[in-house]
């Protein structure tokens, strides 16, 4: 039977990307999403991949969306969380809603996702729980003190999490892209990319949204079975953790 692969925030860059290449290796995938319904209805409508709106950082909207997607699909047997926001500023400038607002869906958003789904994994004794934190999470980030945090969070998550799945063939793993060539960084002035970030980068390049769909592929797969607890870091070199 074709396994179900859900993915938050999976109707646009990086997320759009990984609904695609799931679909593509064979999977039924459902792409959630939070607010841009002409967007999250042009993918679904080129890609042919059904789209669910809920909220990540609400817990019940969480529930009641993938008892829709399972009623529809099938048990998730894959949960990519990639569902994430920024309110970037110096931390001095960081009000509340903007920290509160980035560890609920970049955060508590794992939780929510991955809590509904968790025990109809371990009753089948499969899983594959993937999350995207970031680079900045790893090694921080001035102007981001709020979302290197909630990616940070992510990885104890992962690594905590991987240890109650094992034994259940549940694995729970991490990516952490670098700088990828998504709108948002696209968005950055051209001098700015040239002169201050990609030198940064010794492959000399952005990453792909692509390339991080072809690392959730492996980790979703029978063949990344015994790897758990992982983060994979897909940041073409620019830091080694």
């Amino acid at each position: 039977m074709t396994r179900v692969a859900l993915v938050s925030g999976g109707t646009r860059g990086i997320g759009a990307a990984i609904s695609i290449a799931l679909q593509a290796a064979g999977y039924q995938v459902a792409a959630n999403y939070a607010g841009n319904v002409e967007r999250a209805t042009a993918f679904h409508e080129k890609t042919g991949i059904p789209v669910f709106r809920w909220d990540v950082r609400d817990y019940d909207a969480c529930v009641a969306g993938i008892a829709e997607v399972e009623a529809m699909l099938g048990p998730v047997e894959v949960l990519v969380n990639n569902a994430g926001i920024t309110r970037d500023a110096m931390f001095h400038k960081t009000t509340p809603d903007m920290w509160n607002a980035v560890i609920a869906t970049n955060l508590t958003g794992l939780f929510n996702m991955t809590h509904p789904v968790w025990p109809g994994m371990r009753e089948r004794n499969f899983g594959r729980v993937i999350s995207i934190s970031s680079i900045n999470g790893q090694r921080g980030q001035a102007g981001q003190v709020n979302y290197s945090a909630a990616k940070a969070g992510d990885l104890g998550f992962t690594k905590a999490l991987a240890q109650e799945g094992a034994g259940r063939n549940i694995t729970v793993n991490a990516i952490c892209p670098g700088y990828i060539g998504t709108e948002m960084v696209m968005a950055i002035p051209p001098d700015v990319l040239a002169e201050k970030i990609i030198p940064q980068i010794p492959i000399g390049r952005l990453g792909t949204p692509e390339e991080i769909a072809r690392c959730v592929v492996f980790l979703a797969s029978d063949d990344s079975g015994f790897i758990t607890g992982s983060t994979f870091s897909a940041n073409g070199g620019q830091f080694f953790a």
